[in-house]
């Protein structure tokens, strides 16, 4: 291949150009009708967790035409894949990504049969800027116009709301009219086709947020059929199951869902059963409760989050420092403690980028807590290593748990290139902790189901073809924190919209589509 990477109008306008005999990426010949692809003898894993099936499947202008035996009429001039008995599922939906698709390519998400990515997590609203400035409804717009290499969602950040609306960062208790502005502003997002919202209750501005304040933008988002997703006040052991709870109680009416499940410092299968049961308990009680996780045992956000919210901004830090040094030195100590110690966190950008904290501190010959203090809770990004392997394990084979990475194209964590192989390769062919059909469950028609997203995240007639061929023998997640963009193996045909988008290890076109919620009373 060329390396070019082909748009959506001129692989389909190539597919379809009379006599032309222009070659076209993926095989497709000129004179064929557009879009029309025949994937012959595969093990067809459809997303319900259904047993999986051999078929023939039938693609053309965007969908699957048909599954089974294929008429050869309707085949006619078809570019023919031979699938050989690999499995054809639907693409993977990834519930929490950043970045920005208006400036980032998202080649590593490809590369793991991820055909749609969901934004606007933790709080922030994508492309809007730190100061939240530019309406998200523009850049859904800007997305739609670029056309994406994958299909785009958003949410609609809090925070980012929350500044645009013109509440400072440290306000705890904003005005009725600050908060009538924030839900004015979602329902606008929402009117674009924003899927709900999220907060980010560990950062600023979120952490300053109380209940009441966010339970405004929960009735907006329940008006609008949208889900509620938070990254929730704490996901420490001892205060994981409160937070759930105040994130549920601000959700009501919505729909509700926890991103990136996990209990900081919690151990054992035992406690991920306690949490699982409490869990079960508000979907008893009538809550449409979610989750999504990510196969790894360390996290990645900022340094900050080892910081008292007293420290954080929009407080001056030096102050902080010449009135509650050693207030803030043993806080830090402690926390880093808990969490592992020095050795458990992994610094991700900046001056220290692939050492630990505790080389760090050595190579500087100072106690890490001084170090932390110099350092302030703007000092970078960091992978931190709080997780528990079989507490983790339990939660992520719970079948309302989805896979998420929460990764991002060019981060410094391996959850963006390698999340769904990993889940894969280790948690269904590998272990066996879960059958192939559910993990494929578990990153298609369950995610698909949690945005009420029509025509995706199933193989069958009639739905979106957003389609990847794979091998699962061969799956393999190549990233890790040394190389952590390091693309997957096994996924060999990746459709977005019935497009070859990543074919044989090279993104081939940008296929993707800037994807809006439409609200049941507008369907």
């Amino acid at each position: 291949m060329s390396g070019a990477v082909w748009s959506r109008r001129e692989v389909l306008a190539a597919m379809g150009a009379g006599a032309a005999m222009a070659a076209v990426p993926g095989g497709a010949r000129a004179g064929e009708p557009a879009g029309l692809l025949q994937i012959r003898d595969v093990r067809v894993v459809d997303g319900t967790g259904a047993p999986a099936r051999h078929a023939d499947v039938l693609v053309g202008d965007g969908r699957i035409l048909q599954v089974g035996r294929i008429n050869r009429r309707a085949a006619h001039g078809a570019r023919v894949v031979e699938g050989g008995g690999r499995v054809l599922a639907p693409g993977f939906i990834d519930l929490h990504v950043h970045g920005n698709p208006l400036e980032d390519s998202y080649e590593p998400f490809l590369a793991m049969g991820v055909t749609t990515v969901v934004m606007g997590q933790d709080g922030s609203s994508p492309g809007t800027g730190e100061d939240g400035r530019r309406r998200l409804p523009q850049w859904m717009d800007a997305v739609t116009r670029k056309g994406p290499d994958i299909n785009v969602a958003t949410c609609s950040g809090h925070g980012t709301l929350r500044r645009q609306a013109g509440i400072d960062d440290g306000t705890r208790e904003p005005s009725q009219a600050d908060i009538a502005r924030m839900v004015a502003l979602l329902e606008e997002d929402l009117a674009a086709g924003s899927f709900g919202t999220s907060t980010g209750l560990e950062y600023v501005p979120g952490m300053y947020a109380r209940q009441a304040e966010i339970a405004a933008l929960g009735q907006a988002v329940a008006r609008f059929g949208g889900v509620a997703m938070s990254h929730m006040r704490s996901e420490d052991d001892d205060r994981v199951e409160a937070s759930i709870r105040e994130h549920v109680e601000a959700s009501r009416p919505a729909r509700t869902h926890v991103s990136h499940l996990k209990v900081v410092y919690g151990e054992g299968a035992e406690r991920a059963e306690r949490l699982l049961q409490a869990l079960d308990g508000y979907r008893a009680a009538g809550v449409e409760l979610t989750a999504d996780a990510y196969p790894y045992m360390a996290s990645y956000t900022g340094v900050g989050i080892l910081f008292p919210e007293w420290a954080m901004p929009p407080t001056d830090y030096d102050q902080v420092l010449a009135t509650r040094r050693d207030e803030l030195r043993a806080a830090l100590e402690a926390r880093m403690i808990r969490r592992g110690g020095p050795g458990a966190l992994l610094f991700g950008t900046g001056p220290h980028v692939g050492k630990t904290l505790a080389q760090v501190a050595e190579a500087a010959g100072k106690p890490f807590p001084d170090l932390l203090l110099e350092i302030g809770p703007r000092g970078g990004m960091a992978a931190h290593f709080v997780m528990d392997a079989a507490l983790q394990g339990r939660l992520m084979v719970d079948p309302h748990v989805a896979i998420a990475s929460d990764g991002s194209p060019g981060g410094s964590h391996p959850r963006g290139a390698g999340t769904f192989a990993k889940w894969i390769a280790e948690y269904a062919v590998r272990d066996g902790a879960v059958t192939l059909e559910e993990a494929v469950r578990k990153v298609t028609s369950l995610p698909a189901s949690i945005l009420r997203l029509p025509d995706r995240g199933v193989l069958r007639e009639g739905a979106i073809a957003d389609l990847v061929l794979f091998d699962p023998s061969r799956v393999r997640a190549n990233a890790d924190y040394v190389d952590p963009t390091a693309h997957a193996e096994g996924f060999d045909l990746v459709l977005v919209n019935g497009i070859p988008a990543f074919e044989d290890g090279e993104r081939i076109a940008a296929a993707g589509a800037m994807l809006r919620h439409v609200p049941p009373r507008r369907r």
